[in-house]
């Protein structure tokens, strides 16, 4: 595998701590800092010695994942889509996405897949679609402030601001950057009329493309010009209708047919731009391709402005519509996103423990090994401990299943050193505050032993047993040191939960009721 990459790739992206930052990852070096003639000396397995005496271990997970097979991932372009004519708008819930992670993924992925997520039971109060968009990004501010209302206006700046019906378009195309992700909030719908309507512009410039390939290559590759002005304000931005990445997928469409400007082109090339344009507008234009679904009031639409083109059928001033709006960006958003699905992994990946591994007898106890933990977990949580003890007594003895020596070795006479092992293995998403209490809750067994005479006859059968197993109780020496420690206390604590946490008749939460703490703790 080793052999599938050149040596001065290799080197470039060596994952050591000398090379990156264990932080964030970003290199220490920069491409200058290597050795123009490097080549590989030694080769170990995934262990590679380059000529300059750096060492490099690589994970083949790691080197799967990145082959050299000139694919670009790319998220925004036409391939991560779902692409579509009519389809079923996602739904969240406001409630739901504040309280539950793996539902906060759901919708952001909706928009990303879909193009956008209908969040209902937002509160119909002004300014709370500043509140959605900080829950997943931060709020791009423009000349309409951070925060604009749509309604009827007496004198307005925009026909938005009027019960004029509104065809298909992307927002803000005169600005450069665009803002890649709108937000319309719905306060007051009561009007005849005033439908919202969705368009995948990807789907349509998809379409132009397979029937009309010669317009699709002029309009992504002619430059048109949308201009903004007002009193304080001007605005242009040049870009193609349609614009697409260096290997040719679609990851943009500008349309407003408002703001664009006259286009300068030569008198020949005019006219088959006008025939492009308009064979693009009439795709867009399809009935059968639009989705329509009337805003109620606490009704949250989030869209990807670079893709979907919305649309607003006319409406009479007899009654009120009020919707407030706001502005967002794809990189904050993706960025979050990314982060939930890693926390949201690592949740899942300890749920599994609880319902395989943790399933099994808990080393002669009378209760599995998922349900002493959760007792734990129990009891901390009704003691009012911290987040992190409580998530540090909910997973303290996950090390008996993710070492090579397994909690049936420590019954059988070898310490498995369970501690140390389940805190360094969690150390790879959490903090000391969780995991030190872990590493240190054997020891606060042997240390309460060594202070607390009453204490030993409080342990059950099997703890009694695996204390002689892990080193007796402590000698003064080890008591200063263990006194010393930053969280021995959080440790003895924990300890006296764990020997509270074996009784068969508990009922106790389930460890889904810890799912979203436990994602709350994740670095």
């Amino acid at each position: 595998m080793i052999s599938d990459f050149p040596a001065v790739w290799l080197r470039d992206n060596c994952p050591c701590p000398e090379c990156r930052d264990p932080r964030n990852g970003q290199k220490l070096f920069g491409i200058t800092d290597l050795d123009p003639r490097i080549h590989i000396v030694e080769a170990d397995g995934l262990s590679v010695t380059f000529s300059d005496g750096h060492t490099s271990r690589f994970d083949p997970a790691w080197l799967a994942a990145h082959t050299l097979d000139g694919t670009v991932p790319d998220d925004r372009t036409e391939d991560a889509k779902e692409l579509w004519a009519t389809v079923t708008p996602p739904e969240g819930n406001w409630p739901r996405f504040l309280a539950d992670p793996h539902h906060r993924q759901e919708c952001l992925e909706a928009v990303f897949r879909t193009g956008f997520v209908l969040l209902r039971e937002v509160p119909a109060e002004p300014g709370a679609v500043l509140e959605v968009a900080g829950a997943f990004g931060y709020v791009r501010e423009t000349n309409y402030g951070r925060l604009f209302d749509v309604r009827v206006e007496a004198t307005p700046v925009n026909l938005a601001f009027t019960g004029l019906p509104i065809t298909p378009h992307t927002d803000n195309p005169y600005r450069d950057p665009v803002p890649t992700v709108q937000l319309l909030h719905c306060l007051s719908n009561a009007v005849d009329g005033g439908e919202s309507g969705l368009v995948d512009g990807f789907h349509a410039a998809s379409l132009l493309r397979a029937e009309n390939p010669g317009a699709f290559e002029l309009l992504t590759r002619t430059p048109v010009t949308f201009r903004y002005g007002d009193a304080g304000t001007e605005l242009t931005a040049s870009r193609p209708m349609i614009g697409v990445d260096p290997l040719g997928r679609i990851r943009e469409v500008r349309f407003n047919n408002r703001s664009l400007q006259p286009v300068r082109l030569p008198y020949e090339r005019t006219e088959a731009f006008y025939a492009a344009y308009r064979a693009f507008a009439e795709i867009l234009y399809r009935p059968e391709l639009q989705v329509n679904f009337r805003l109620g009031p606490s009704d949250c639409v989030i869209f990807d402005n670079t893709r979907i083109l919305h649309a607003r059928t006319g409406f009479s001033d007899t009654g009120d519509r009020h919707l407030q709006g706001c502005y967002a960006d794809l990189d904050g958003f993706a960025g979050n996103l990314a982060v939930l699905r890693r926390r949201n992994a690592v949740v899942e990946r300890l749920r599994a423990l609880f319902e395989g591994p943790g399933a099994d007898d808990y080393l002669g106890e009378e209760v599995t090994q998922a349900a002493h933990m959760l007792q734990a977990a129990a009891c901390a949580r009704e003691a009012g401990a911290a987040p992190g003890l409580v998530a540090a007594s909910l997973l303290h003895d996950v090390g008996h299943f993710t070492g090579e020596i397994t909690g049936h070795d420590l019954m059988g006479g070898t310490d498995n050193r369970h501690s140390h092992v389940g805190a360094d293995w969690l150390g790879q998403w959490f903090g000391p505050e969780m995991t030190e209490p872990i590493r240190l809750h054997v020891a606060a067994k042997r240390y309460l032993c060594a202070v607390d005479g009453s204490y030993h006859d409080l342990l059950s059968e099997a703890s009694r047993y695996t204390l002689g197993v892990q080193g007796g109780p402590m000698s003064p020496r080890e008591v200063a040191e263990f006194e010393a420690e930053p969280y021995a206390q959080d440790a003895v604590r924990l300890r006296r939960w764990d020997d509270e946490a074996k009784d068969p008749g508990r009922e106790v939460p389930p460890f889904t009721d810890y799912a979203a703490l436990l994602h709350s703790l994740i670095r």
